[in-house]
């Protein structure tokens, strides 16, 4: 018998691939003209921030000086004595209760401008979200207001603050809420518009108004991710509130800055090592919570 013929290719399968292999060649290139667009900004970004290898590396010793001079001097044999024993463990945290206060000072300002903020952003999210904003005019102008909120730097808000209200806490309080009122706004928003639209239908359909539907159709579904985010965002503000403290804001910064500003090395180092041990316990702690309302919110929609 003879061998048979090989069936001709079907000239549809021809036109698919030459197809696919021209969508891939523009894929390709497009791809390389944005890299190529990416690296060209990169350049100029690091050229005009002085961004360059060389400064990087010339700074690097100095920094690994900086923080070598921060170490505490440790004499192992006097590591447990007094604090008035120099080397000793007691005396690098001599100060270790005041510090102590000055960081609950601190998570406490972090605390009430986290809620202050959140509680804004709550209020502000359903106009700024697209499928929840009564008209145009609304939705840009909540969207252009969180936008200020969150653009200008905090420290900017505390420097206005403490010349408004004077040295302490509540110009630190006011200007992380007001930082948080803008990044929260901005998530709770997303997540607003990310929302099915059943319940909502659900919800107009039985007559519900503008407020009923925020209420009844869209918070029950998006409540768990706003305090995943408030959690999330508490965290950031408690660094937040050790950094204003530098303008006098009040808090662990405050004194931070003084120890800074003094060449106190070892206390430097001391506050430091508080300030992460605080931040590390309150992330521990937020992310348990937020670990238990995922579960419990992915119970109940089982």
């Amino acid at each position: 018998m003879s061998a048979a013929l090989p069936l001709p290719r079907p000239v549809a399968v021809d036109r698919i691939e030459a197809d696919f292999q021209a969508a891939r060649r523009a894929r390709r290139n497009a791809t390389l003209l944005w890299g190529g667009v990416l690296l060209v900004c990169i350049y100029v970004a690091a050229l005009v921030s002085e961004a360059s290898p060389a400064a990087i590396l010339a700074g690097l010793p100095r920094i690994g000086e900086y923080f070598w001079r921060t170490l505490p001097t440790f004499r192992w044999e006097v590591f447990f004595a007094n604090w008035e024993t120099e080397g000793s463990f007691a005396s690098w945290m001599y100060r270790a209760d005041k510090w102590a206060w000055l960081l609950f000072e601190t998570a406490q300002m972090a605390l009430l401008a986290t809620l202050a903020g959140t509680l804004g952003a709550l209020a502000l999210c359903f106009p700024a979200a697209r499928n929840m904003a009564p008209n145009a005019w609304v939705y840009h102008l909540s969207r252009r207001f969180l936008e200020v909120c969150r653009t200008v730097p905090e420290i900017v808000f505390a420097l206005i603050f403490v010349w408004a209200f004077g040295i302490g806490p509540l110009a630190g309080i006011l200007a992380i809420a007001i930082h948080t009122l803008g990044a929260n706004g901005k998530l709770f928003a997303e997540v607003v518009e990310n929302a099915e639209p059943g319940p909502v239908e659900g919800v107009r359909a039985a007559g519900g108004n503008w407020f009923h539907r925020a209420r009844f159709g869209i918070l029950p579904q998006v409540a768990p991710n706003f305090l995943s985010y408030a959690l999330l965002r508490f965290e950031v503000n408690v660094r937040g509130a050790s950094v204003i403290g530098f303008v006098g804001a009040g808090g662990i910064g405050q004194e931070l800055y003084q120890v800074i500003a003094f060449n106190y090395y070892e206390e430097i180092s001391a506050i430091v090592v508080l300030i992460i041990l605080a931040v590390a316990l309150i992330d521990v702690v937020s992310e348990k919570l937020r670990m238990g309302l995922n579960a419990a919110a992915a119970g109940g929609k089982g």
